[in-house]
């Protein structure tokens, strides 16, 4: 039974929601929530505004941290119902204000717990959208002075069976890189197009060749999805030839050595087609989500959980194509983020009527519980 604390908290965050960021509320909204469950000890702003609580046991033992993410989303919300974000063009669409609700319910279970060695930590980060919020995390000396033996996050995911547990074997998650290929030629009156350097043929040829690097079979490890996101070239003045175009894509890869080989592909394409079309060029990569790995032995440990709960595991033979920054914390320690299934007909994330499932946030505790039990007993 989902206790009424913790459900007015997912509503209450639901309807206060803030970008990457600007998380700042919300963290103060949850430290109030976590302090009436009596922590060891809470520490603030940390990579930005994310909270850690702490709880500690008497003898030195293992460190678990539970993750969950802060921050919304730039999108409005189509909901009508009582909970719906009041703040304008800005909206919970990926479930956050539910992975915090299970996330800090966890204070309410752990304040009764009889731990005799080890730490808990519930890890609040920030800017998880837009792929900064962990890194800056595991870089806070705050942080890293925990020294996690291990790190477990969950995401809700619309589209499979309702408490459904859904793990994969190596990675949960894509690798995604955003890049922006900036174009300059020369301008010139556009009666006279033989005097310019129009980027338009360029930008065309580039579209094609980099169409030819997309493998898009999941099943193959050379799995690489090349999404063009905006292009744009000069203005509406039909006088000018113009100069200047950018072409703005996302790639996804299974790995960092597909990534790393197809970032090249793009870099020699994008050169010898401007050489051919007396371009200058320069190449902006930002917005990077390592993939998020599972190790072997926490994977073991969500299976078995949800064997605990008698909950149906799905287990993917190829991980989602999503990105998730929770990939950082699996580049240096033993991690594992498995999904729990949001309802079949559950309206996908980023879509403008989403709403996180509540039933979720019992199905969530319970999952955490068991793994903190199965570590902290050990």
């Amino acid at each position: 039974m989902i206790s009424k604390e913790i459900l007015k908290l997912r509503k209450e965050l639901h309807q206060n929601p803030e970008l990457s960021g600007n998380e700042i509320n919300t963290a103060k909204r949850i430290k109030e929530f976590i302090l009436t469950h009596n922590p060891t000890k809470i520490i603030e702003n940390v990579g930005g505004n994310g909270l850690l609580a702490i709880f500690e046991f008497s003898k030195k033992g293992p460190t678990i941290t539970i993750r969950c993410e802060l921050d919304a989303l730039p999108i409005v919300e189509s909901n009508t119902f009582s909970h719906k974000s009041l703040i304008e063009g800005v909206s919970h669409k990926c479930g956050h204000d539910g992975h915090m609700a299970i996330v800090a319910g966890l204070a309410l279970w752990i304040k009764n717990q009889k731990f005799k060695t080890g730490k808990i930590v519930l890890l609040f980060q920030p800017a998880e959208e837009t792929g900064k919020g962990a890194f800056n995390v595991l870089n806070d000396e705050r942080f890293k002075n925990l020294k996690s033996d291990y790190i477990f996050a969950l995401h809700n995911i619309p589209g499979e069976p309702l408490h459904s547990v859904i793990t994969m074997k190596k990675e949960f998650s894509a690798e995604v890189q955003s890049l922006a290929i900036y174009l300059t030629g020369k301008e010139a009156h556009a009666s006279e197009p033989e005097n310019a350097i129009n980027p338009a043929l360029g930008i065309s040829t580039i579209v094609t060749e980099l169409s030819k690097l997309n493998v898009l079979e999941p099943h193959k490890d050379s799995f690489s999805i090349l999404t063009p996101i905006h292009i744009n070239m000069g203005e509406k003045s039909y006088g000018i030839s113009p100069s200047n175009g950018e072409l703005h894509y996302t790639l996804r890869t299974w790995n960092e050595a597909i990534m790393n080989t197809v970032k090249r592909n793009i870099e020699d394409v994008t050169n010898k087609i401007c050489k051919t079309h007396n371009l200058n060029y320069t190449i902006d990569w930002f917005e990077y989500f390592p993939s998020s790995k599972n190790t072997t032995d926490c994977n073991t440990l969500v299976n078995n959980a949800a064997i605990t709960n008698k909950l149906t595991v799905i287990e993917r033979p190829f991980p989602f194509k999503f990105g998730e920054d929770f990939g950082w914390f699996s580049k240096s320690h033993n991690t594992a983020m498995f999904g729990l299934g949001a309802g079949i007909n559950t309206p996908a994330l980023h879509h403008n009527n989403y709403d996180f499932p509540e039933e979720l946030i019992e199905t969530g505790i319970k999952m955490f519980t068991s793994i903190i039990t199965s570590v902290l007993d050990e």
